[in-house]
């Protein structure tokens, strides 16, 4: 397709590199509403980041970076039930993989209950807040609709006197899960629904991961957020654009207390890719019903599974800088993210040769029991990456791909009869198809032009196709996993029912494969495995080294194929 701005998510009017994001901030300062940028990011730790949240991590700690701020990174921690000390763990390792240090700067919401707590007590005083004791049907169908007010609720005048003494009951633990919350008194007629007496507190018996069971009540995310903006100086409080009916309650808590600082929140779009659902809800069921194998498998749009599939950090970046910061939602084609991945890969990873699907080819004319060494270059636009030897005998592997018994008009590779170009080394011919009992040819019986050494005739003849190989004694096995889509639809379902958009063909198994020896040459197998360094095989794409490896058994991502439509559709207009 071509690129537009819904495609590309990207604002028509911004200037390379900037946003309207970014004009703010200056602004900000050039007029001296600030003296400093302070931004955050601020996660919930009840999953792992997903491509999505990278947009946010770019945004927030770049905007710190270019005007010499800082930018936090807080955990909002304010839901037990949900949060693990695995995801905190795992969103700092994802934010410092990314290219990203917050410093000093570490913080949590739990940090701020004691304050929060006060706050809202304050509230209770002013008579700006109060203990509801409807359940939450009750509370949901006196809320009202998007074109009915809501009631108000039959304890909304309770004194100030009694509304102390619930809360610091329902502190102290005396209640029950869901039998009362605090409730902000606002407005139950506002035509903004999140006006309508939003719940502050709600009560909840759960061991939290870093206050263990000291609260029995907690603040919800509206409450807590913008507070702790404030405690924390925030000057920018960037976030998506699903919070922007929120930012009058926002506006209205920071308005009503007495916090050290007045931090303003500010939205943008979100990402949304194609073939993706970044729903944290929809993730976790895939995790949880086994979907995936977990939340870093490769097909996961987590920044685990992107780490583990071999996507490098500079490619997300290079990606969230390419479709920029917008105030409208669109949809972004998955191939321009593929396309960021390639431009990053293609300058930086050595190539290699390797058969997935392997067919024997036995060299008639070449000497039993001889060898020789040829040289490949490691990267053919960086001279400073060298070259390497692969070894060259007589018996080798080719991609069963790569040959046609009868082959059509256009098909230009190894066939009866016909020459081609082997990578680095010689020209060959096929003489002889050698099939099993079922008719599946399983060897090829060929000849080589010994005056052809390294890929060049001297007679000056040409061969249409060059094809890669490897050593039949040389190679070693691996298994190679092939990832396509996680889903089968462009647009699928993101909520209930999306099970049945899922890819059945999202991961090919080939259990057979061969890699040249330099794939695991020079360093160890344990340093190996931590650098995790992508390579391109030569004709199929980019490959990275799994976790599930093991010295005795190779097991290889597939990062991204070599196909790129995305650019020739960009060429297109």
């Amino acid at each position: 397709m071509a690129v537009d701005e819904k495609a590309s998510g990207k604002d028509a009017t911004a200037e390379p590199g900037r946003d309207f994001i970014r004009d703010i901030v200056k602004t900000d300062l050039d007029s001296g509403r600030i003296k400093g940028v302070v931004t955050r990011f601020p996660p919930e730790p009840n999953g792992y980041l997903h491509i999505g949240h990278a947009k946010s991590i770019c945004l927030n700690f770049g905007i710190a970076e270019e005007f010499g701020g800082r930018c936090h990174l807080r955990f909002d921690d304010t839901n037990p039930v949900k949060e693990e000390q695995e995801y905190i763990d795992a969103i700092q390792r994802d934010v410092r993989w990314l290219g990203f240090d917050w410093g000093t700067n570490l913080f949590y919401a739990s940090d701020y209950f004691e304050r929060l707590y006060g706050w809202a007590e304050d509230l209770i005083r002013a008579g700006l807040a109060y203990v509801d004791d409807q359940n939450p049907e009750e509370m949901r169908v006196n809320r009202g609709t998007l074109t009915e007010p809501g009631k108000n609720s039959p304890f909304r005048d309770r004194s100030v006197e009694e509304n102390l003494d619930l809360f610091r009951r329902m502190r102290a633990g005396e209640f029950p899960n869901g039998a009362r919350v605090l409730r902000a008194k606002i407005d139950m007629a506002s035509g903004n629904i999140n006006l309508r007496d939003p719940v502050m507190y709600r009560i909840l018996h759960a061991h939290h991961p870093r206050t263990g069971t000291e609260w029995k009540i907690y603040p919800s995310y509206d409450y807590a957020h913008g507070q702790s903006d404030a405690i924390e100086h925030i000057t920018h409080s960037v976030c998506t654009l699903e919070f922007e009916d929120h930012r009058p309650l926002y506006d209205w808590f920071i308005a009503k207390l007495s916090v050290p600082s007045q931090p303003h929140q500010y939205e943008f779009a979100r990402l949304n890719l194609t073939y993706t659902v970044l729903s944290k809800r929809v993730l976790t069921k895939l995790v949880q019903d086994k979907h995936v194998s977990g939340w870093d498998d490769p097909r996961m749009p987590t920044l685990a599974g992107l780490r583990r599939r071999g996507v490098p950090a500079a490619a997300l970046r290079d990606f969230v800088k390419r479709i920029g910061v917008a105030k409208a939602n669109s949809v972004v084609d998955v191939g321009m993210f593929e396309f960021s991945i390639r431009e990053v890969l293609n300058k930086t990873a050595q190539r290699r040769m390797a058969v997935l699907k392997p067919l024997k080819v036995v060299i008639e004319n070449y000497p039993e029991g001889q060898s020789e060494e040829l040289e490949a270059v490691n990267h053919p636009d960086d001279p400073a990456a060298g070259t390497r030897k692969i070894a060259f005998g007589r018996e080798l592997y080719i991609e069963q791909d790569d040959f046609m018994e009868n082959p059509p008009k256009k098909f230009f590779r190894l066939s009866p009869g016909m020459e081609v170009r082997l990578r680095y080394a010689y020209f060959i011919t096929c003489k002889e198809v050698v099939k099993d009992a079922a008719g599946n040819v399983v060897e090829l019986r060929c000849t080589y032009d010994p005056a052809t050494k390294g890929g060049n005739a001297p007679d000056g003849r040409k061969v249409k196709a060059t094809i890669h190989w490897v050593s039949a004694k040389e190679s070693i096995p691996a298994e190679v996993r092939i990832y396509n889509p996680l889903f089968s639809k462009p647009d699928p379902t993101g909520g209930e029912g999306f099970e049945k958009d899922l890819n059945p063909n999202s991961l090919e198994i080939l259990s057979d494969a061969r890699l040249e020896p330099a794939m695991i040459a020079d360093v160890t197998f344990e340093r190996l495995l931590e650098d995790q360094k992508p390579v391109q095989f030569e004709r199929l794409g980019y490959f990275c080294l799994d976790k599930d490896s093991t010295p005795g058994k190779l097991v290889i991502n597939r990062t991204v194929g070599l196909r790129d439509t995305f650019a020739k559709d960009v060429a297109k207009g």
